[in-house]
């Protein structure tokens, strides 16, 4: 029986080309893992394998400064690994755009888990002002914009956060 990858995985790679996105930034994780592989693979972006996530505040940072656009992609817990690494965002007013897999909802195994990711939504609003959610894991028809160009992100199961000058 053949399973077909998540289509969301795919459609966001197209919105990160289409929004000219050339560095993503990722901590390897399993929710993420067909989208790293296609960035991978693309040699027009640079893939960074991060060691922890708030290196990927100051990669968007400089990608911004040396005139590209960067993207980051973790899990909800990194997103407590950032907290005050947004403050350098919000502070120097540089884009910055992130696609957050979630934990801690939808029945989580781990009770670890579930204190992150019942704040993720509160914390990056807070941090970066506009933040959206898909709540449920299925795919939408809508193709997701990653709010790279414009606000709307509604495909898969993140959460989509950034900030725009």
């Amino acid at each position: 029986m053949n399973v077909s990858p998540p289509v969301w995985p795919d459609r966001l790679f197209d919105t990160l080309k289409r929004a000219d996105i050339r560095q993503v930034g990722y901590v390897p994780d399993a929710g993420h893992a067909r989208l790293i592989e296609r960035c991978k693979a693309d040699a027009d972006i640079r893939d960074v394998a991060l060691t922890t996530e708030e290196e990927g505040i100051a990669l968007a940072a400089g990608a911004w400064l040396g005139g590209e656009r960067a993207a980051l992609l973790m899990q909800s817990s990194g997103v407590g690994n950032c907290v005050n690494m947004l403050s350098l965002m919000r502070a120097c007013r540089f884009p910055l755009v992130t696609f957050i897999t979630m934990r801690g909802e939808w029945e989580e195994f781990n009770p670890w888990q579930v204190p992150m990711g019942s704040i993720v939504e509160p914390v990056m609003k807070s941090a970066t002002r506009r933040c959206c959610a898909r709540q449920s894991r299925r795919t939408s028809r809508r193709s997701p914009s990653a709010r790279c160009s414009r606000p709307s992100a509604r495909s898969g199961w993140w959460r989509c956060c950034c900030r725009r000058n």
